[in-house]
């Protein structure tokens, strides 16, 4: 990878056992984007997404929030805001997810937080919500999940895309079934 870029870009995969304090580390942060983002905030709450909002679950020490956008355009205003909360933007061009705007919040060389801004009618801000609540709802659901996320993280230490496309066989999987 590029030396340009920065030490939390090129952070090894670790899946971690569940640590208490994810969730108000999360109701922290929404606290704060809750007014940093009203403007640009469609109907709906600020979401603890990812395996972080999933009691139990091992998980990459990095909370994932989902704020509902009226619109991923209008949301660009939103940077400075953001920014000045230490958030990094990632360019579309690295996240090449057209369906979000996504940021980072780094503390040195690790990921502390993530956040996805997502047009609330966007069938991703469904799938998110849709797939926590299944794994909050069903413990051997949840145990499945956390069996394809270690070996994940062992078969793509550094390589976070490829760690990812691991676990969305096992997401797309999911909620197939539950449509």
């Amino acid at each position: 990878m590029s030396g340009d870029w920065p030490a939390w870009a090129t952070e090894q995969v670790e899946v971690v056992p569940p640590i208490a304090m994810w969730r108000q580390a999360a109701g922290d942060l929404i606290e704060d984007l809750q007014v940093r983002l009203l403007p640009w905030l469609d109907e709906g709450l600020i979401e603890h997404i990812g395996s972080t909002s999933v009691p139990g679950l091992p998980a990459k020490p990095v909370v994932d929030i989902m704020a509902p956008v009226q619109s991923l355009v209008s949301s660009r205003e939103a940077d400075r805001f953001l920014a000045e909360a230490g958030w990094q933007l990632v360019p579309a061009s690295l996240d090449r997810r057209p369906w979000r705007r996504f940021y980072v919040l780094p503390e040195g060389a690790r990921r502390l937080a993530h956040l996805h801004l997502v047009e609330r009618t966007s069938p991703r801000w469904c799938e998110a919500i849709t797939f926590r609540d299944a794994l909050r709802r069903q413990p051997a659901l949840a145990a499945a999940y956390a069996t394809v996320k270690r070996a994940a993280a062992k078969a793509h230490p550094d390589d976070r895309e490829g760690y990812t496309a691991e676990k969305a066989r096992f997401i797309e999987k999911v909620l197939s079934g539950i449509e």
